[in-house]
């Protein structure tokens, strides 16, 4: 066989269904061999669109998602997916076409290195040299893109490799030296932790991605049952813990809840899992949660005490470490009830608040509310960056895992929309929403043609205030309002936009014409963009100002 049908009989047999992406010149041959194989293509309208989509795909189904690119600028609009999924620890498979292997390093038409740009930004990646690597290549970048603490493989692949021919069959193993990551926790450490805990009177719960990344939602949820002490969450966490439980606080850092924020500072034992302590949560870090204990748990030894000094690291898979964990706490362990009082006071005393009495202006944290009301809490939700995004990750309350798509490390403007795409072609049975920012849904409108010809009915709530909004917050808030190109002058009006793509288009403008417009969308089977003129000058709070502590929160302004 060529090396173009080895790739593809590669892709297919470590399971891939789906490939997102977009063709040109040294990819044909492979593109040639897809259109006889069972795999489906989603063609999108640009590259970054293609590797996001996979991305939602990945976040939803616990798969790899998989895109494809040609050489030189198809390769290289990647990046930034890539750079985001690496951040995310998200498991991505992205294949890029190569100039001939004669004409590598000579700068033939469309030729970059994208193995050299891409290495800081990858898991791992491959330059195929050898058609008959071919199909051990694939099978390597599958286990090392979903296996111990996943991220994006990229494997480039020169034209002519795609069509020499390639002789040998799958590798019957796959071995790499170097690459052995630590599953099942450390005993005497996991008994540390268990004795940590029980001498702990203020204990709290930090969980993030990584509990979803491990599929240990349910361990985490029976430890909380014996522990009973609060729970709070990373962005990257939503889902992990049904946030309508009465031990959740929310979640926490710059954006986060007063009582999530109040309570990691002034716990007395912190037992951290799937979180690496990013700036966002931590603010301050020489101030951050005091004289506490910290339990850290992680798959990737790297973020163990690489920002806060930890006193009982434990290396390994988060479902693994919590069902030993789980097995070694007392039976007889008590409730905190005090410090239980006591957080329960902060959530009463501080709760998620807004000027709900703005006149005739839309708030956009009532937008939210009511799409969560309206949804029932069921949907699939997907953001983009920036208020949007923080509104949210406040007023849309998750319960299941996989179920809440966002850009968390790179903070990716245009991620949402793609996104939302591939998490509806990874569950075509879902409700997927996009809530977006005017800003960001410019980076990738041109997404609505791949919605429309593939018939996804992804709906997009824009929250649309004619800013780059949280920029405009920080200019408003430090520097003295001189709002600096921040004023999106020359948006287009989004539901015809919508209509001339083929998609459905709703405007609303008044408070009382909001909820009749959330239901048609969300039942019109359509792509579907929801226009909602919210106050131009809404604020996101609370909000710890950078370079602040966490007990340095506002509230308001």
């Amino acid at each position: 066989m060529t090396g173009a049908k080895a790739l593809i009989d590669g892709l297919i047999h470590e399971g891939t269904e789906v490939i997102f992406g977009i063709p040109g010149g040294v990819v044909l041959p492979i593109f040639d061999e897809i259109y006889d194989s069972k795999m489906k293509v989603i063609l999108t309208r640009h590259e970054q669109g293609a590797i996001h989509a996979a991305d939602g795909y990945a976040r939803v189904t616990g798969k790899a998602g998989v895109c494809i690119a040609t050489s030189g600028p198809g390769a290289t609009n990647l990046v930034t997916g890539l750079a985001n999924a690496h951040m995310d620890s998200i498991p991505l498979v992205a294949v890029t076409g190569q100039v001939g292997t004669g004409s590598i390093g000579r700068d033939a038409f469309q030729e970059a290195d994208i193995t050299g740009i891409t290495m800081p930004v990858t898991k791992h990646n491959y330059l195929v040299k050898d058609p008959e690597s071919l199909l051990r290549i694939i099978q390597e970048a599958f286990h090392i893109a979903t296996t111990g603490r996943p991220g994006p493989v990229l494997i480039d692949v020169p034209a002519d490799i795609t069509t020499m021919s390639v002789e040998s069959g799958f590798p019957k193993e796959i071995n790499l030296e170097g690459y052995k990551p630590t599953i099942i926790g450390h005993r005497k450490q996991i008994k540390n932790a268990v004795k940590a805990i029980e001498k702990a009177e203020r204990p709290l719960l930090y969980i993030g991605g990584g509990i979803i990344i491990a599929g240990a939602a349910e361990e985490l949820r029976r430890l909380v049952d014996i522990l009973k002490c609060p729970v709070t969450h990373t962005l990257m966490g939503k889902g992990a813990f049904p946030e309508d439980h009465e031990l959740s606080v929310g979640m926490l850092g710059m954006h986060g809840t007063w009582a999530a924020n109040t309570a990691i500072s002034n716990a007395d034992t912190v037992i951290a899992i799937g979180v690496r302590f990013d700036d966002r949560v931590t603010g301050r870090l020489d101030k951050f949660a005091g004289d506490t204990t910290f339990i850290h748990i992680d798959i990737d030894p790297a973020e163990i005490g690489k920002n806060v000094a930890v006193h009982i690291p434990i290396v390994g898979d988060a479902k693994n470490v919590l069902e030993t964990l789980i097995k070694e706490m007392p039976k007889d362990y008590a409730p905190r009830n005090a410090w239980l009082r006591t957080v329960e006071g902060w959530k009463k005393s501080h709760p998620l608040t807004y000027n709900g009495d703005s006149g005739s202006d839309i708030m956009p944290q009532y937008v939210v509310e009511r799409l969560y009301e309206i949804t029932k809490g069921e949907a699939i939700i997907s953001t983009e960056v920036g208020q949007n995004q923080m509104w949210a990750a406040q007023y849309y309350k998750m319960s299941k895992p996989r179920t809440w798509i966002s850009s968390g490390g790179l903070g990716t403007m245009g991620f949402g929309f793609p996104a939302a795409i591939g998490a509806q072609v990874g569950r075509p049975d879902a409700l997927v929403i996009d809530i977006a920012g005017d800003g960001s849904l410019m980076m990738n409108i041109q997404e609505l043609a791949t919605a429309v010809c593939h018939d996804l009915p992804v709906k997009i709530v824009v929250l649309n205030n004619g800013y780059l909004g949280m920029v405009r917050q920080w200019q408003q808030m430090f520097y003295k309002g001189r709002y600096s190109s921040t004023d999106l002058c020359g948006n287009p009006d989004f539901a015809p936009i919508a209509e001339a793509f083929g998609a459905a288009g709703i405007t609303v403008t008044a408070k009382d014409e909001l909820d009749d417009a959330l239901a048609e969308g969300m039942n019109n089977g359509r792509p579907t963009i929801i226009d909602v003129k919210v106050s131009r000058e809404a604020n996101v709070f609370p909000m710890v100002p950078k370079g602040k502590a966490l007990d340095e929160m506002i509230e308001e302004y």
